[in-house]
């Protein structure tokens, strides 16, 4: 058994322990359950429990979830409406979240699919200092569509 202030106790019954932690006003939480014999300790259990909460959010800070967001194309996108997509694009990146781009076919764009790789050339052209590309465009149905990831910081 280990006291309130970590000093050890020695081995005692759990009738005696029971009686030390009410005595200090503090929780007997079991510490190791698989030794032999047991280790309880004496603690504020509440106090351990904010503790423990307060450094699973400290890591949870410092962490980055990468998400991966999605943009839309049309193959006759117009340029100032492609400078948006990417500038929307350029601010996910910053973010450093991975960035799907999809052109859509409709209708009768269908008779023009090769004209897809000039518009997906210009989007690399247009993200390139920010952006390096993960997955090369694949055509999949009515949809092509490539995933840019952020460059990594040389710093």
């Amino acid at each position: 058994m280990i006291g309130p202030n970590s000093e050890q106790l020695g081995v005692v019954t759990i009738q005696k322990a029971l009686e030390l932690s009410n005595e200090f006003g503090l929780d007997l939480v079991e510490v190791a359950p698989t030794a032999a014999p047991p280790v309880c300790r004496i603690i504020d259990f509440s106090k351990y429990k904010y503790d423990q909460e307060k450094k699973e959010r400290r890591v949870r800070r410092s962490q980055h979830v990468t998400h991966l967001k999605q943009i839309r194309l049309k193959p006759h996108i117009g340029n100032h409406d492609l400078q948006i997509k990417m500038d929307q694009a350029i601010a996910f990146l910053s973010k450093k979240d991975k960035v799907k781009i999809n052109l859509v076919f409709h209708g009768r764009e269908m008779s023009f699919r090769d004209q897809w790789r000039s518009v997906l050339d210009r989007v690399v052209a247009m993200t390139s200092a920010h952006a390096t590309i993960e997955k090369t465009p694949l055509a999949e149905g009515r949809i092509v569509s490539m995933v840019l990831a952020p460059k990594a910081d040389t710093k």
